[in-house]
């Protein structure tokens, strides 16, 4: 491979622990990956406020690709790279069919995270994850109505998400939403979600897209994942790798796959290009 000049991470499963935690020999070895002038991006489902603190708090932090690639901005000063955003009127459409099914549902908008208070209430019931389970419940902003207060504040929207205990409804809804509404993509990040955005909102698009914006080529990029809406960014990259704990489907779009969010599969990867031999000669000089 040429030498890399990108690594885009996804978050939680990936670069994160089970528990949700940064370990030392994920960030050294992304320390020392950005020391040799790599660019360091995480790639998250998250809007950029709810990415955890320490990700966000990362010294070599100043791009981002979030919402599943309908966002990607520049940190250092609230740039907007790349946009894709569902139309307001097709959201309420979509809006109107869940409430029709046995889901609770939320949305990103401007930024940020809403959801009908009652079906916030209702979070447990859905989201028996307890991670999850906290973020339905701190991040995100209780409205009367979700639909009322879209059509409200006007706009598009840049996610819409669901919980549902039905999985085979999961299945046929990951299937069938392009169809449904031209113009989307459906994808999953946990076992019983689906996230539905722009069709050009995929972290693949959101890759290319800061690719072109900063003259790296594709091949001189690394993409981990886990999940479902990893799929388009590792088939992008370069270099494509799943994490030991994805779901078979990214193992088997991934170029490698790699060691489990437990064991720091990332490190283990990022050591091979970025050796840590390298840094200790930088540091002795």
């Amino acid at each position: 491979m040429p030498a890399i000049r990108l690594i885009a991470l996804d978050l939680d499963g990936t670069l994160l622990d089970s528990e949700k935690r940064l370990s030392k020999e994920n960030f050294d070895a992304l320390q020392r990956a950005h020391r040799a002038g790599a660019c360091i991006v995480p790639a998250t489902g998250r809007f950029f406020a709810a990415m955890p603190a320490v990700v966000r708090a990362l010294p070599f932090l100043r791009y981002a690709i979030t919402i599943n690639g309908a966002r990607v901005s520049d940190a250092s000063d609230s740039q907007v790279l790349y946009t894709a955003e569902i139309p307001g009127a097709q959201a309420l459409e979509i809006m109107a069919w869940l409430d029709t099914l046995p889901v609770i549902y939320d949305c990103y908008k401007d930024n940020a995270g809403w959801m009908t208070e009652a079906m916030q209430r209702r979070a447990d019931e859905f989201a028996p994850d307890r991670h999850y389970l906290e973020m339905l419940r701190t991040l995100r902003t209780p409205v009367p109505e979700l639909k009322a207060f879209v059509a409200q504040t006007g706009g598009d929207v840049q996610k819409i998400q669901f919980f549902t205990r039905d999985l085979d409804l999961r299945e046929e809804v990951l299937a069938s939403c392009a169809r449904r509404f031209p113009g989307t993509v459906a994808s999953a990040s946990c076992p019983n979600n689906v996230e539905i955005n722009a069709a050009a909102a995929t972290k693949g698009e959101a890759l290319r897209g800061l690719c072109d914006a900063l003259g790296i080529a594709l091949e001189e990029t690394i993409a981990f994942g886990d999940g479902l809406n990893d799929i388009s960014m590792l088939r992008a990259a370069g270099l494509g790798v799943a994490m030991g704990n994805a779901v078979p489907a990214v193992k088997a779009a991934a170029d490698e796959v790699t060691a489990d969010c437990d064991a720091h599969g990332v490190a283990d990867v990022v050591a091979r290009f970025f050796p840590e031999t390298e840094a200790k000669q930088e540091e002795s000089v």
